[in-house]
């Protein structure tokens, strides 16, 4: 399947969210209380280049909680149309987006122009994101230890409420997002 095939596969933005079964609430809230910095020159020459997202995603996703929102406010100011792909589903996709080129991490935001051709891929974390992730993963025990379940679930805890109610990660998504398009 084409870039394009994919993208008239996906599921509308809104359509997503209001099926959404996990962080529906918490996703909204980052939603609501995001707002795009005052951006004009780069919104406009983005605004030129006609491009369209697919989202490769999961509702479980506390990455996609976070980082989705922030694009939906990006492509909104845009004009720029987003399909959501359920990663688990469409293996096929995700596949080629892997991470390290072993990891089915999401999200993946790919960005095609009018044409479906990729123009930029970003995700799954923006780098100081991922730095706070890598040093919070840093405690944890060995996987074989007894007590690494119940303290790897305990790091997701601490790392959602993060994800949730920091706003210094939504403008690094958002930063993050702007250098990966200002390359096109």
């Amino acid at each position: 399947m084409t870039l394009n095939d994919w993208f008239a596969k996906g599921i509308a933005s809104k359509e997503y969210i209001d099926n959404m079964q996990k962080h529906q609430a918490d996703f909204l809230h980052i939603y609501h209380s995001f707002t795009l910095p005052e951006d004009e020159e780069f919104f406009s020459k983005l605004r030129n280049k006609n491009l369209r997202v697919i989202v490769i995603t999961e509702d479980w996703c506390g990455d996609a909680m976070m980082n989705t929102p922030v694009l939906l406010h990006l492509a909104e100011k845009n004009d720029m149309e987003v399909r959501m792909i359920l990663r688990d589903s469409n293996l096929e996709l995700m596949d080629q987006y892997l991470t390290n080129g072993k990891s089915r991490s999401i999200p993946i935001f790919i960005f095609i122009d009018e044409r479906g051709n990729e123009v930029a891929k970003w995700g799954p974390r923006a780098e100081p994101v991922q730095n706070y992730v890598d040093e919070i993963r840093a405690d944890l025990p060995d996987k074989e230890a007894e007590d690494y379940k119940e303290k790897f679930d305990a790091m997701i805890q601490v790392m959602y409420g993060q994800y949730k109610s920091n706003s210094t990660f939504w403008n690094q998504v958002y930063q993050s997002l702007k250098t990966t398009l200002s390359n096109i």
